[in-house]
């Protein structure tokens, strides 16, 4: 199969009001995943987080990195050989990329690496002459893997999710249940600095759309592990929303809306939130069987 000309139909099927950086971010997202599925990095680690929610269940917003996480903790993991052959994957499609690698160090249970690219150069080694007026030569693309090697000891079924392009490949993933627990701990727990993650609620609002029950013992395990929760308490779906409701209190929703606004085409999906609008959505969180 011509995986260039594979890559070329990708390129098109993006809506016009999408920017060629977010349409090349994506097809660059999707092609870095096969090359970790061809070297059979899906048998150790899973894909999740927000990224994962857009390739795999059609979350209407775009997004930057690629998070994933042991099926078990392992912090002696190593990275190397898989950044590797999907690096020599991604040369073989015809990216030319740099991949830089951000050694864990032993405080931490993340590692990190970096993909980038030239967008000329991307685009001229898929033959996109026509498109490449007015960019501009030192343009880049950048996407952030991570990698979380001290997952909570959970046993969470894994998911066998399809990617169609720019070949039909498999990733694994979590159910979505889990992968919403996941987010609430983002909700929950995030560390803010300056910066409110309103992407962090902009996915909580997809998950209440469409109806996805949270996994309530899989975040209480997470939430143990992190220090957001400690042994001693009490936690049942009362304490849940008693933490969820204070954290809304907390939120400057115009910086949350500012966070999200680069990865939405529609900005008017925001003129709703506030925290009168989140205290009434939350209502309508459904809590998974246990």
């Amino acid at each position: 199969m011509n995986l260039d000309l594979n890559i070329k139909k990708m390129l098109e099927t993006y809506a016009d009001s999408m920017s060629l950086a977010d349409k090349l971010r994506e097809i660059l997202q999707q092609a870095a995943l096969l090359g970790l599925a061809r070297h059979q990095f899906f048998e150790h680690a899973s894909f999740y987080g927000g990224t994962a929610l857009r390739i795999l269940y059609g979350l209407d917003r775009y997004s930057e990195d690629l998070d994933f996480s042991l099926h078990k903790p392992d912090l002696h993991f190593n990275f190397h050989p898989f950044l590797e052959g999907m690096r020599l994957e991604l040369e073989s499609m015809g990216f030319q990329l740099h991949v830089k690698i951000q050694e864990k160090n032993q405080e931490s249970n993340i590692w990190s690496a970096f993909l980038k690219a030239n967008t000329l150069e991307l685009l001229l080694s898929i033959d996109e002459r026509p498109v490449i007026k007015g960019v501009h030569p030192e343009q880049k693309i950048q996407i952030k893997l991570e990698i979380d090697t001290d997952p909570p000891v959970y046993h969470l079924p894994l998911v066998a999710k399809l990617v169609k392009n720019p070949v039909p490949f498999y990733v694994a993933t979590f159910h979505l249940a889990d992968l919403f627990a996941g987010k609430m701990h983002a909700v929950l727990c995030r560390a803010w600095r300056n910066r409110v993650k309103g992407r962090d609620w902009y996915d909580l609002i997809w998950y209440i759309q469409n109806n996805i029950p949270l996994n309530l013992e899989y975040l209480r395990v997470k939430m143990l592990q992190t220090k957001h929760l400690m042994p001693e308490e009490q936690w049942g779906k009362r304490e849940f929303f008693q933490k969820l409701e204070q954290r809304i209190d907390q939120i400057d929703w115009e910086k949350a809306k500012a966070d999200v606004v680069p990865f939405i085409q529609d900005r008017r999906r925001l003129d709703i939130w506030s925290s009168q609008f989140f205290h009434d959505l939350i209502k309508h969180v459904k809590i998974a069987a246990s």
